[in-house]
């Protein structure tokens, strides 16, 4: 697997090395002693899957609060999307910084989001498929999310959703929940 650091610090894009013969391919998807050479959460703790029908569906932005917060491996494994991650740690140098880019099912790469980082995507096809791999439990009580279209990180989706679940929609202002 190769990984290459993103503009946001600690993210990576993870590209996996696929072997080819008359069968097909085969690839590694997950390695948790080269997750830990690179000094990344190498402990996979819960693994969701992620189907959505609609092009056009944004999902997101979402977080675990801590000491909740999670590290996401997260793989698109059947059509295509938009991915966005957006560095919420307060001491990090890219805070309030986001960064967005393709995953797709053709590809073989993959995004790690660090603890402290909101996730979120918009579908660009129908039937798309997500594999998320997390390094922490999903705790109800202490998931939450920023809106997808925050005035306060701007981010430049590459074309506007079609659909949006009440519960994206409904997340305050960063500014405002978080002063």
């Amino acid at each position: 697997m190769k990984f290459d650091p993103l503009p946001l610090d600690g993210a990576y894009v993870v590209t996996r090395e696929p072997h080819a013969d008359e069968r097909g391919s085969f690839a590694r998807m997950w390695s948790s002693a080269e997750f830990a050479e690179h000094g990344l959460a190498a402990i996979i703790v819960e693994c969701s899957l992620s189907v959505t029908p609609r092009r056009g569906t944004l999902r997101g932005l979402h977080y675990q609060l801590p000491p909740h917060d999670e590290a996401k491996y997260v793989t698109c494994v059947q059509g295509s999307l938009w991915d966005v991650i957006v560095d919420l740690r307060d001491d990090s140098p890219t805070y309030r910084r986001w960064h967005g880019m393709p995953l797709s099912g053709e590809e073989l790469s993959a995004l790690y989001v660090p603890e402290g980082f909101a996730h979120g995507f918009l579908t660009l096809s129908d039937d798309v498929v997500v594999l998320y791999q997390m390094s922490a439990p999903h705790v109800a009580d202490a998931a939450t999310g920023i809106r997808w279209d925050d005035p306060a990180f701007a981010i430049d989706w590459p074309e506007p959703p079609l659909m949006v679940g009440v519960r994206d929609q409904g997340f305050p202002d960063y500014e405002q929940s978080h002063g």
